[in-house]
């Protein structure tokens, strides 16, 4: 809920037209740690779409590098560390 209300506001501001590329780029890049929890991270580029499922724990951003920070799960419960763009990258809250 909180990442939606997150999108909808930085789309919100975007869309008022008065942001140059460089105010845009700012806002994307908001730094951002969700707490412990469940959420599924999805990276697209054009028709690349690459879904990880983070269980149990959080996901961190260091905006001046531009990427989240993370650690995943794998199919057999494997868990490995992940890096992703924020510019391509959605962040949704699971169950």
């Amino acid at each position: 809920m909180r990442l939606i209300l997150i999108a909808v506001i930085a789309t919100t501001i975007m869309m008022l037209g008065g942001c140059s590329e460089e105010q845009q780029n700012k806002l994307s890049r908001l730094g951002v740690t969700w707490m412990e929890g469940n959420y599924k991270v999805t990276f697209v580029e054009d028709s690349h779409v690459k879904v990880w499922n983070v269980i149990d724990s959080k996901v961190t951003s260091d905006p001046q590098k531009g990427y989240y920070y993370f650690w995943a799960k794998d199919e057999n419960g494997k868990k490995f560390y992940v890096q992703a763009p924020i510019i391509r990258t959605y962040i949704e809250e699971t169950r």
